[in-house]
């Protein structure tokens, strides 16, 4: 009889479904987005109904017993509840006056808002799973499971680290009761140190949204990425840093709004929008303060955790771990000497602690010690697709190279071709890391400008990503620590800042991801002919997609973005595919 764990993070965001076998290995995570190409799936269903039977079928074959594990507790809140029952959490609910202000920088609909669809998110939570196992497996039994949120955000990035002890971070917008949970992982066993609760908590994370908010962008959207990359072109904004501070008080873990003036100052925080002063010049101003107030603010939660744990090693999670412009400084401003970041630290990463942990209530001795979890855990390229292509492909230049695509790959990258990459299984977590991929060569400044205008079609302060080959981490970077998902900026060093200058952002820095041999063999050999050639040992590497839109999913989504951006080669698996133009 097989046995399996099949985690849904069933957040109205970033929604997503992992499975686990007997062993505890990952034999498939992945978000919703990525099927739905549709960017967050929000308000999606990570068990998507015409979707679930290929997946039972390819990684849970002949299921004797399948438990269903979900990331947050069935059981909700008082406030929320309350307030479904008041049915404010509604279309009609949403335009009510005359309701207690809530103590959040964002405003009581906003707030409602997302209680109503987390709400309803859960109450779907395996329906559509259910139905398919009871109709195909009829004899596979079935239990559920369901976690608390920051549980199994601290799961994800314990269980998945090379760490068999470590301190944990977990710091989001919201989760059942608060928005920080700081735990102690040891013997395979996560032990609760604190958890935020109660109404005077304060979220870093809805702070940043605001932050997003006041900059002009969207976090409903995702955009706060779009801060990170604008806040080095900013100065501190005195006043808003002010004001900022005195809205938080931090004390041990604890971080309260206090004071009766509290909302008198989260209402000015709006007065910044109107400012008399360049619009671009106003938002990178606030970009910069804002995330100068965010990482200072973690780093002081952070160092207070090391105190208490004593622990050199960091796992961090929670949306506010994919800040990676601090993430690369833990280890400058507190006494952490190692920080782990899984590859998807936010809510769709709950679906896999979600799975690792109804495995461990199953199996509850200690794991035993591994390497980091591998991100590349979700769909492939279907055969059948290649074939179509190869069968009624009128136009296109076509050549199968299973001997040398990645010389051919890295000679064209070296004549400055822009390269689209998608090779075996995606990545799992918001960034391509050699499987669905956009490469280019870094050597030249003007790349940057060329890739944002004729394929991302994104404003140009955004940068883009070194992939370096370990060994030569050192060589080019400042105080370098291994990235291996892209989770962390660090200074590129001022001799080899015009070398790669593609990829170094305005401050001198680089989102870098780390390539060992052993994690993604054909990528680390690609960067490795790359160097052969130029005797550049780092590639351009930003994701395959266009603004706006996830990572492609199918070569349908691929071979469509190919012919309508700028990108010059595109390459699946062993294939080196042209424009007719190359003919």
């Amino acid at each position: 009889m097989k046995t399996y764990c099949i985690g849904l993070s069933v957040t109205y965001h970033d929604s997503a479904l992992a499975i686990v076998d007997a062993a505890g290995d990952v034999l498939f995570a992945e978000a919703t987005e990525r099927f739905l190409q549709n960017k967050r799936a929000l308000n999606a269903e990570p068990d998507q109904l015409f979707r679930i039977p290929e997946l039972l079928e390819t990684y849970c074959p002949d299921p004797g017993a399948i438990t269903v594990a979900s990331n947050w507790r069935k059981r909700r809140p008082l406030y929320e509840s309350l307030m479904s029952r008041l049915g404010l959490l509604s279309a009609p609910g949403l335009l009510k006056d005359g309701i207690k202000r809530l103590r959040s920088p964002l405003g009581n609909y906003q707030l409602h808002h997302m209680m109503a669809c987390q709400h309803n998110s859960i109450r779907r939570a395996g329906l559509n799973l259910v139905r398919i196992l009871r109709e195909r497996y009829p004899h596979c039994k079935i239990r559920f499971a369901n976690y608390d949120h920051h549980l199994t955000h601290a799961a994800a990035a314990c269980y998945g680290s090379p760490f068999e002890e470590a301190a944990c971070a977990v710091i989001d917008s919201f989760g059942e009761r608060g928005a920080m949970a700081f735990y102690r992982y040891r013997d395979g066993r996560l032990e609760p140190l604190y958890e935020a609760r109660g109404a005077g908590t304060a979220s870093l994370g809805l702070y940043y949204m605001k932050i997003t908010e006041l900059c002009g962008f969207d976090w409903l959207k995702g955009e706060e990425w779009k801060v990170m990359g604008l806040a080095p072109y900013g100065r501190l904004n005195e006043a808003l840093y002010a004001l900022l501070q005195s809205t938080i008080t931090l004390d041990g873990f604890e971080a309260r709004h206090q004071g009766k003036k509290i909302f008198d100052r989260i209402d000015r925080l709006d007065v910044f929008k109107h400012k008399q002063q360049d619009p671009i010049e106003l938002a990178a101003d606030l970009a910069f303060t804002g995330q100068r107030f965010f990482a200072e603010t973690v780093n002081r939660l952070l160092t207070h955790l090391q105190h208490v744990t004593q622990s050199d090693n960091l796992a961090l999670a929670g949306g506010c771990a994919l800040n990676s412009s601090n993430n690369g400084r833990i280890t400058q401003e507190t006494p952490f000497r190692q920080v782990y970041v899984p590859s998807a630290p936010a809510d769709d990463g709950c679906a896999l602690g979600a799975a690792w942990l109804a495995h461990h209530d199953a199996h509850p001795a200690p794991p035993s010690p591994k390497a980091i979890q591998t991100p590349y855990t979700g769909s492939v390229i279907a055969e059948e697709a290649i074939d179509r292509l190869l069968r009624f492909n009128r136009s296109l230049t076509i050549e199968h190279l299973p001997e040398s695509i990645c010389e051919a790959a890295a000679q064209r990258l070296a004549e400055g071709r822009l390269v689209g990459w998608l090779q075996g299984r995606a990545e799992f977590g918001p960034r391509a890391l050699g499987n669905r991929s956009i490469l280019a060569d870094p050597r030249f400044a003007e790349t940057q400008d060329l890739i944002n205008e004729k394929i991302k079609f994104r404003e140009t302060f955004r940068p883009f990503a070194p992939s370096i080959l370990h060994e030569f981490g050192t060589d080019y970077f400042e105080h370098y620590q291994e990235s291996p998902y892209m989770d962390k900026t660090l200074k590129i060093r001022e001799t080899m800042r015009g070398r790669i200058a593609a990829v170094c952002h305005v401050d001198g820095t680089g989102r870098l991801q780390t390539v060992k041999q052993e994690w993604n063999p054909r990528f680390y050999r690609l960067i490795d002919c790359f160097r052969q050639v130029t005797g550049v040992p780092v590639l351009l590497n930003t994701s395959f997609n266009v603004m706006g839109k996830p990572l492609a999913h199918s070569l349908e989504d691929a071979i469509a973005l190919f012919l309508t951006t700028g990108l010059d080669i595109l390459v699946v698996n062993d294939y080196l595919i042209g424009k007719p133009r190359d003919a």
